[in-house]
């Protein structure tokens, strides 16, 4: 799968005390960047819970802080599904200013049953968007 790229402008809410992004806010871009593939892709999070019964759950999250982001900065958040399994999805992910890379790494979701939560098999029509 090609590299799929969201923008995102850092606001003052986003930054800490430094007037550095704060870093659980790049989960945040993330997640939304994830949320936008996934609508260009023809779901949205709500319709896959409601159509199909499922939605995603981060499993596990690897990040490695490289450089700072700051207030007003404009930044490229970008993922690569890595691998599909029956009932989970790897990503790589990344934040850059420009060419400079900020935040990178790694977010395992996990396709639960919307009521119960436990692991269920990726809807088929998600499957054949993703291949």
């Amino acid at each position: 799968m090609s590299e799929f790229i969201w923008q995102v402008r850092v606001y003052y809410e986003d930054t800490d005390a430094g007037g550095v992004v704060y870093y659980a806010n790049y989960l945040a871009y993330m997640e939304r960047a994830r949320s936008e593939w996934l609508r260009t892709l023809g779901f949205d999070n709500q319709a896959l819970a409601d159509q199909h019964g499922v939605v995603f759950a981060v499993r596990r999250v690897s990040l490695d802080y490289l450089q700072p982001a700051r207030l007003d900065e404009l930044l490229d958040v970008s993922l690569t599904l890595k691998k599909r399994g029956r009932a989970s999805l790897l990503f790589e992910q990344r934040v850059r200013r420009d060419d400079v890379l900020l935040c990178q790494g790694e977010i395992l979701l996990a396709c639960v049953d919307a009521g119960s939560f436990k692991p269920t098999a990726i809807p088929q029509s998600v499957i054949n968007k993703t291949q």
